[in-house]
Protein backbone atom coordinates (compact mmCIF):
# COMPACT_ATOMS: atom_id res chain seq x y z
CA UNK A 1 0.00 0.00 0.00
CA UNK A 2 1.28 3.42 -1.13
CA UNK A 3 -0.56 5.19 0.99
CA UNK A 4 -2.35 3.86 4.01
CA UNK A 5 -5.65 6.50 4.27
CA UNK A 6 -7.25 4.59 0.98
CA UNK A 7 -7.27 1.24 2.42
CA UNK A 8 -10.21 -0.35 1.10
CA UNK A 9 -10.54 -4.16 1.20
CA UNK A 10 -12.05 -7.43 0.87
CA UNK A 11 -11.00 -9.71 3.73
CA UNK A 12 -11.83 -13.54 4.75
CA UNK A 13 -13.93 -13.73 7.88
CA UNK A 14 -12.78 -16.61 9.99
CA UNK A 15 -14.59 -16.54 12.96
CA UNK A 16 -12.99 -19.13 15.10
CA UNK A 17 -10.79 -16.01 16.30
CA UNK A 18 -12.72 -14.68 19.82
CA UNK A 19 -11.86 -10.92 20.23
CA UNK A 20 -12.85 -8.85 24.00
CA UNK A 21 -12.94 -5.33 23.86
CA UNK A 22 -9.70 -5.09 26.20
CA UNK A 23 -7.79 -7.17 23.92
CA UNK A 24 -8.28 -5.41 20.36
CA UNK A 25 -8.59 -1.43 20.31
CA UNK A 26 -11.85 -1.39 19.15
CA UNK A 27 -14.19 2.01 20.06
CA UNK A 28 -17.30 0.52 19.20
CA UNK A 29 -18.69 -2.42 17.82
CA UNK A 30 -22.73 -2.87 17.25
CA UNK A 31 -25.21 -4.62 14.30
CA UNK A 32 -26.55 -2.07 12.03
CA UNK A 33 -29.47 -2.57 9.59
CA UNK A 34 -29.36 -1.04 6.31
CA UNK A 35 -32.57 1.33 6.29
CA UNK A 36 -31.50 3.13 2.77
CA UNK A 37 -29.88 3.05 -0.07
CA UNK A 38 -28.27 6.05 -2.27
CA UNK A 39 -31.35 7.96 -1.10
CA UNK A 40 -30.62 10.96 -3.07
CA UNK A 41 -29.90 8.72 -6.33
CA UNK A 42 -26.63 6.78 -7.44
CA UNK A 43 -23.71 9.73 -7.60
CA UNK A 44 -21.00 6.97 -8.32
CA UNK A 45 -20.83 3.88 -10.30
CA UNK A 46 -19.03 1.88 -8.25
CA UNK A 47 -20.65 3.19 -4.29
CA UNK A 48 -23.45 3.80 -2.46
CA UNK A 49 -24.44 5.75 0.53
CA UNK A 50 -26.09 3.14 2.96
CA UNK A 51 -28.39 4.63 5.68
CA UNK A 52 -28.33 2.67 8.95
CA UNK A 53 -29.58 2.10 12.36
CA UNK A 54 -27.94 0.32 14.95
CA UNK A 55 -29.56 -2.02 17.30
CA UNK A 56 -28.47 -1.47 20.62
CA UNK A 57 -27.12 2.30 21.08
CA UNK A 58 -29.65 3.74 19.28
CA UNK A 59 -27.43 5.53 16.69
CA UNK A 60 -27.71 6.43 13.39
CA UNK A 61 -24.87 5.88 10.32
CA UNK A 62 -24.69 7.52 7.20
CA UNK A 63 -21.90 5.30 5.01
CA UNK A 64 -20.09 5.54 1.74
CA UNK A 65 -19.27 1.72 0.69
CA UNK A 66 -17.48 0.82 -2.39
CA UNK A 67 -20.76 -1.83 -3.45
CA UNK A 68 -18.12 -3.12 -6.33
CA UNK A 69 -16.51 -5.19 -3.96
CA UNK A 70 -18.55 -5.48 -1.06
CA UNK A 71 -22.38 -5.27 -1.91
CA UNK A 72 -24.91 -4.28 -0.01
CA UNK A 73 -28.71 -3.94 -0.14
CA UNK A 74 -31.43 -2.43 2.17
CA UNK A 75 -32.35 -4.77 5.13
CA UNK A 76 -28.91 -6.25 5.15
CA UNK A 77 -27.94 -6.68 8.79
CA UNK A 78 -24.18 -5.46 9.38
CA UNK A 79 -21.90 -5.64 12.11
CA UNK A 80 -19.81 -2.08 12.34
CA UNK A 81 -17.08 -1.61 14.44
CA UNK A 82 -14.84 1.29 15.04
CA UNK A 83 -11.06 0.63 15.89
CA UNK A 84 -7.59 2.94 16.61
CA UNK A 85 -5.43 0.03 15.56
CA UNK A 86 -6.28 -3.22 14.24
CA UNK A 87 -3.71 -5.63 16.36
CA UNK A 88 -4.72 -7.66 19.00
CA UNK A 89 -2.00 -7.62 21.22
CA UNK A 90 1.53 -5.70 20.68
CA UNK A 91 2.99 -6.72 23.92
CA UNK A 92 6.07 -8.62 24.06
CA UNK A 93 6.32 -8.80 20.33
CA UNK A 94 9.72 -10.50 18.96
CA UNK A 95 11.90 -8.51 17.69
CA UNK A 96 12.53 -10.39 14.14
CA UNK A 97 8.93 -10.42 13.40
CA UNK A 98 8.67 -6.45 14.58
CA UNK A 99 10.53 -5.68 11.43
CA UNK A 100 7.70 -6.94 8.88
CA UNK A 101 5.48 -6.18 11.41
CA UNK A 102 3.05 -2.65 10.90
CA UNK A 103 1.31 -1.90 14.03
CA UNK A 104 -1.41 -0.23 12.87
CA UNK A 105 -2.07 -2.22 9.63
CA UNK A 106 -1.41 -5.68 11.07
CA UNK A 107 0.43 -6.52 8.35
CA UNK A 108 2.16 -9.70 9.36
CA UNK A 109 0.93 -13.33 9.77
CA UNK A 110 0.02 -12.56 13.23
CA UNK A 111 -4.20 -12.64 13.96
CA UNK A 112 -5.40 -9.23 13.87
CA UNK A 113 -9.13 -7.36 13.91
CA UNK A 114 -9.09 -7.95 9.67
CA UNK A 115 -9.36 -11.61 10.13
CA UNK A 116 -13.10 -11.41 11.86
CA UNK A 117 -14.05 -8.89 9.09
CA UNK A 118 -14.73 -8.86 5.38
CA UNK A 119 -14.77 -4.83 4.64
CA UNK A 120 -12.35 -2.43 6.28
CA UNK A 121 -10.95 1.18 5.53
CA UNK A 122 -9.06 3.96 7.24
CA UNK A 123 -9.69 7.18 7.91
CA UNK A 124 -9.71 10.47 10.00
CA UNK A 125 -12.00 11.98 12.03
CA UNK A 126 -12.38 15.60 10.57
CA UNK A 127 -15.02 17.26 12.07
CA UNK A 128 -16.95 16.06 15.79
CA UNK A 129 -20.25 18.44 16.10
CA UNK A 130 -22.85 19.18 18.67
CA UNK A 131 -26.88 18.89 17.62
CA UNK A 132 -27.89 22.47 18.64
CA UNK A 133 -31.24 21.27 18.85
CA UNK A 134 -30.65 17.95 20.48
CA UNK A 135 -27.69 18.50 22.73
CA UNK A 136 -27.95 15.30 24.00
CA UNK A 137 -26.65 14.18 20.37
CA UNK A 138 -23.11 14.36 18.60
CA UNK A 139 -22.16 13.38 14.89
CA UNK A 140 -18.60 12.13 14.30
CA UNK A 141 -17.60 12.57 10.37
CA UNK A 142 -15.06 10.60 9.28
CA UNK A 143 -12.94 10.93 5.43
CA UNK A 144 -11.96 7.30 4.65
CA UNK A 145 -9.71 8.70 1.47
CA UNK A 146 -12.70 10.35 0.22
CA UNK A 147 -15.41 7.78 1.24
CA UNK A 148 -17.46 9.74 4.17
CA UNK A 149 -19.34 8.36 6.87
CA UNK A 150 -21.85 10.32 9.72
CA UNK A 151 -22.26 8.50 12.93
CA UNK A 152 -25.14 10.03 15.42
CA UNK A 153 -26.26 9.18 18.54
CA UNK A 154 -25.82 9.93 22.23
CA UNK A 155 -21.96 11.17 23.36
CA UNK A 156 -21.75 8.45 25.85
CA UNK A 157 -21.96 5.93 23.28
CA UNK A 158 -18.80 7.78 21.16
CA UNK A 159 -16.69 9.77 23.71
CA UNK A 160 -13.72 7.74 22.90
CA UNK A 161 -14.10 9.28 19.63
CA UNK A 162 -11.73 12.29 19.36
CA UNK A 163 -11.40 15.00 16.49
CA UNK A 164 -8.54 14.10 14.06
CA UNK A 165 -7.79 10.72 15.45
CA UNK A 166 -7.46 7.78 12.93
CA UNK A 167 -9.80 5.13 12.50
CA UNK A 168 -10.33 1.68 11.14
CA UNK A 169 -14.15 0.66 9.94
CA UNK A 170 -14.21 -2.54 10.09
CA UNK A 171 -17.62 -4.89 8.43
CA UNK A 172 -19.08 -7.92 8.25
CA UNK A 173 -22.79 -9.32 7.43
CA UNK A 174 -23.90 -10.10 10.58
CA UNK A 175 -25.72 -13.78 10.99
Amino acid sequence: LHNPHHLLCLLPTPFHTFITMSESRLLLEDIWEVKQLDQDGKKFDKVSRIECKSENYEMDLVLDVNTDIYPIEVSDKLTLALATSVDLNDNDMDPTVSALYDRKLGTSQKPSLLDRYEYAMYGKVYKYKTDKIKEHKVSVYVSFGGLLMKLSGDPRNMQAIDPDMHLYLLVRKAK
